[in-house]
């Protein structure tokens, strides 16, 4: 496998998926993939982030198939985008290949990036290839607003601000446990682990709720990447704020109440403390939650009510018997 035919065969395999799409293509590229550089004429503000997947780490080769590697990869630097209420626009990818990966299954990754590419009108402008002891991704996304107000920022919830969830929570955290224990299926049957585990492999990224939170007058907001507890904090820091959260009012996905107790773990840990769900966290005015919640419902999402800002500062993550619980999520660096 040539490093350069390689990148060739990778650009032409996000193509087809573009040309499979209802690609609406983006203005503001003049050089795309190909040259030195990309070259794009931004218009109005952009939003930049970067994300980056690794074996063993965010996902397990023995588990996890390789289409499936290429669309989370995207998703989850996606996802960004969808907490700032930016539009997607441009991607940049770095892949590093280990020994064992051919070039058949790097068209595999290639295709489930460029599927995700397509769904959401990213243009693919280039990236790096390089050998790798173990496969990794890393993706630089762009996103665009027609001004920087229109974006929402972590800082900005208030006291007395609502706080609400997009969609369900813990069914990545009970994907990965029917993936590391495929006899836990049995506790929840076989569409509804089917239905976990794609939550796992293959998230999604609320673009359209994000962008329509902005719209309705969010006053902050962050995409649940390493769990409610943990990314409430980063939000609550960010603010100058305390986030209160009831547990019992948080929407658990289908399935993670039956698997936690099969696998003798706790539902609201499996939800609060373990991430990668990529839903969004809101903090709002509690005038614009009926707007909010309509909009949200016109993306196919839902909006839930779970807690409050008030003034001080950290997280209480409250039960239903009044008890409190201490808010934690997923360190990339603790083992």
């Amino acid at each position: 496998m040539n490093e350069f035919d390689l990148i060739a065969r990778l650009v032409e395999t996000v193509a087809e998926a573009r040309r499979d799409s209802s690609w609406g293509g983006h203005a503001r590229i003049a050089v795309a993939s190909g040259d030195d550089a990309a070259v794009t004429v931004p218009m109005g503000a952009t939003a930049t982030s970067v994300d980056s997947l690794v074996d063993g780490v965010h996902f397990r080769r023995q588990t996890a198939p390789l289409g499936s590697v290429g669309q989370k990869a995207l998703a989850v630097a996606l996802s960004d985008l969808a907490a700032m209420g930016a539009a997607p626009g441009e991607a940049y990818v770095q892949l590093g290949v280990p020994d064992d990966l051919d070039e058949a299954g790097c068209l595999e990754l290639g295709e489930g990036l460029g599927q995700v590419a397509a769904e959401h009108d990213v243009s693919v402008l280039g990236g790096d290839v390089t050998r790798a002891p173990v496969l990794w991704l890393a993706i630089t996304v762009v996103g665009h607003a027609d001004s920087a107000e229109q974006l929402v920022r972590r800082a900005g919830a208030s006291a007395g601000d609502l706080l609400a969830v997009t969609g369900e929570l813990g069914g990545a955290a009970g994907g990965l446990l029917v993936l590391d224990r495929p006899e836990l299926a049995d506790a929840v049957g076989a569409e509804v682990a089917d239905a976990l585990r794609r939550r796992q492999l293959e998230p999604r990224p609320r673009i359209a709720a994000g962008r329509a939170l902005a719209a309705t007058g969010a006053s902050a907001m962050i995409d649940l990447s390493d769990g409610l507890g943990g990314d409430a904090g980063h939000l609550a820091a960010a603010s100058g704020v305390r986030l209160a959260i009831e547990l019992e009012r948080v929407p658990l996905q289908a399935g993670v109440r039956e698997l936690a107790a099969a696998a003798e773990a706790d539902a609201h840990d499996l939800a609060a403390g373990r991430g990668e769900d990529y839903e969004l966290l809101v903090a709002l005015p509690p005038e614009r939650l009926e707007e909010a919640s309509a909009e949200v419902a016109a993306t196919g999402s839902t909006l839930t009510p779970i807690g409050a800002v008030d003034g001080g500062e950290g997280v209480v993550l409250r039960a239903a018997d009044g008890s409190e619980r201490k808010p934690e999520g997923f360190d990339q660096l603790r083992r």
